[in-house]
């Protein structure tokens, strides 16, 4: 076996009894599609008890199941000549404002058009290289049809920085949006641990089994045309965390594709109408604290003044 493989053991749990082996691997970690799974059970990676079992197995309680994790094969990543919204930048850490539509970094059937290439552009060498290849420099990400502010890092001391202070939760991330419905209070907390859907595997979920610890905090700040614009604070940085979240209290975010209602009266076509507009962190080298602001763009506040004109 080689060395570069990481090991992980899993034990079956009761209420997951039953499930076929490669649908209940997959629900371990988000980046596990089944058909990769799958791929790795075929190849003898995983074994339940020490012995090699087909994909269709139904697991069964206290069983132990052991995965041989192949390493990621590295992307050949090219930089770009995209212009970029910085709006911060010197050798330690640049702040972008991300246009929406932008993929942060490359993956599978993203790799160019990228945030990634624009930056091996803009910055040439200077980028950290803790994210490997294919994440130069990227601490936190934004989905692709999220726009704002993300700190970046342009050397391994700023990377190990702004993660730190990402886990201690000392960075200030303040998103705008416009979700559905009248909230009928001024502000709140969502804490609900988010994991992948066990059913629909391109899908975030309030998962109690094997979610992650997640915090939003909300306020309104105004009550318009059935929806209401809010202000969310992040606690933690789950997946599609503030998505998920106010999906989970009955007021989704308008236009988003995934978690929205399936019909809107509400025309928006770019997505989630989320920005990360505020973006706080002390910086790596000089230990000041610094805030940055970025209003929401153009088709945002549009829609904003159309709901707000409706009243």
């Amino acid at each position: 076996m080689s060395e570069q493989m990481e090991v992980v053991t899993l034990q079956v749990e009761e209420d997951r009894s039953g499930e076929r082996l490669d649908k209940w691997v997959s629900t371990y970690d988000p980046d596990w599609s089944r058909v990769r799974v799958q791929e790795w059970i075929s190849g003898g990676l995983i074994t339940v008890d020490g012995k090699p079992k087909k994909s269709n197995y139904k697991v069964r309680t206290g069983e132990t199941v052991e995965i041989s994790v192949p390493p990621v094969e590295e992307l050949q990543v090219e930089a770009e000549n995209i212009p970029l919204d910085i709006v911060y930048e010197d050798e330690d850490v640049i702040v972008v404002n991300k246009p929406r539509g932008m993929v942060v970094h490359p993956g599978a059937g993203n790799n160019t058009g990228t945030l990634v290439n624009a930056l091996l552009y803009h910055c040439k060498d200077s980028l950290s290289g803790i994210g490997g290849v294919a994440r130069p420099g990227v601490v936190h990400r934004i989905d692709k049809d999220t726009s704002g502010l993300l700190m970046l890092a342009k050397n391994d001391h700023a990377h190990h920085s702004l993660v730190d202070q990402l886990k201690a939760k000392t960075v200030e991330r303040v998103y705008a949006a416009i979700v559905h419905g009248l909230i009928p209070h001024e502000h709140g907390t969502v804490d609900a641990p988010i994991g992948r859907d066990p059913i629909h595997r391109q899908r975030m979920a309030i998962n109690h089994n094997n979610g992650k610890n997640a915090v939003t905090h909300f306020r309104v700040k105004e009550h318009l045309k059935d929806t209401s614009l809010i202000e969310c604070r992040l606690e933690t940085g789950r997946t599609h965390q503030i998505r998920v979240h106010m999906k989970y209290i009955n007021f989704p975010l308008v236009g988003d594709p995934v978690y929205g209602p399936s019909k809107s009266p509400i025309r928006f076509e770019g997505g989630q109408v989320l920005h990360a507009q505020v973006l706080g962190f002390e910086h790596p080298r000089t230990g000041e604290f610094m805030r940055f602001e970025a209003e929401p763009p153009e088709d945002f506040q549009a829609l904003l003044r159309k709901l707000q004109n409706q009243m």
